[in-house]
């Protein structure tokens, strides 16, 4: 767990001290932070998610999760754009499972939404996949899932507002793990200044059918600044999270930082 926190603190702390803002100009600037919260954005980045959680279950237990998601738009027609995102989950937990800790790499999660390139209310729909790739049996079912996923949002006067989901079901995998019926929901409203600055407050639900019970359930508000580094721009973001539903029906708190390149055409 130290050593992913060094690099990932080390990230964080370069990138403050070399970024300047503005961005080339004031408009160009917030433009490029109204697209950084459109996840179908035609808009290549990848974002470095630092979340720390702690006062998890019984033990009073804590995880770091990095995650790291880049985002590859490619335009598949005249009207249409191709979105894809993988997320891979960087994780270092301490007494969640016992009184043991786990450090490695979690599932992967593929999101593919075809969207259109112009359009009043923006939306994607595609097919959502989970890869068995963790390297610790605390840190992933170890099966492989499919199920759509979807997302609709509306951009104006600065104001985002809009929601994504997904279902995935569990096809194939070590047959002694149990069965994956998973649902998320990603509710999520900001709003962008003209200084390129977003302020945004979201959930991210999780809800488990076989259990019949919430895998996860958070209320997140966070802030970023479009600013740069070098000459390449860099979005900077710091949030709280506070979880209102677990599995383990405790509620505790959390906190993110996120550090992502842009790559404006």
């Amino acid at each position: 767990m130290k050593s992913i926190f060094k690099i990932s603190l080390l990230v964080s702390v370069l990138s403050m001290f070399m970024c300047t803002s503005p961005l080339l100009s004031q408009d160009k600037s917030e433009e490029l932070a109204k697209k950084l919260s459109n996840p179908v954005a035609a808009l290549i980045s990848v974002p470095f998610q630092n979340n720390y959680d702690w006062g998890i279950g019984a033990n009073d237990g804590t995880k770091y999760l990095l995650n790291i998601q880049p985002v590859i738009p490619a335009s598949i027609s005249k009207n249409y754009n191709l979105i894809n995102r993988i997320i891979v989950p960087i994780v270092s937990q301490s007494k969640i499972v016992g009184s043991e800790s786990q450090t490695g790499l979690g599932d992967i999660l593929m999101s593919n939404w075809i969207s259109p390139k112009v359009s009043k209310v923006i939306w994607g729909i595609g097919p959502v996949f989970l890869f068995p790739t963790a390297t610790n049996d605390f840190l992933g079912g170890k099966k492989f899932g499919i199920g759509p996923t979807a997302l609709v949002l509306y951009q104006s006067n600065g104001w985002t507002y809009g929601s994504l989901v997904n279902q995935i079901w569990s096809v194939a995998g070590d047959k002694e793990r149990a069965d994956l019926s998973l649902f998320y929901w990603q509710p999520f409203v900001s709003y962008t200044t003209k200084k390129a600055m977003t302020i945004g407050l979201s959930s991210e639900d999780s809800y488990n059918w076989k259990s019949k019970g919430w895998a996860s359930a958070s209320l997140i508000l966070n802030v970023s600044q479009l600013v740069k580094l070098g000459k390449m721009p860099v979005s900077l973001g710091v949030g709280g999270k506070y979880y209102l539903e677990t599995p383990s029906a405790k509620s505790y708190w959390g906190s993110r930082f996120t550090v992502t390149f842009l790559f404006p055409k």
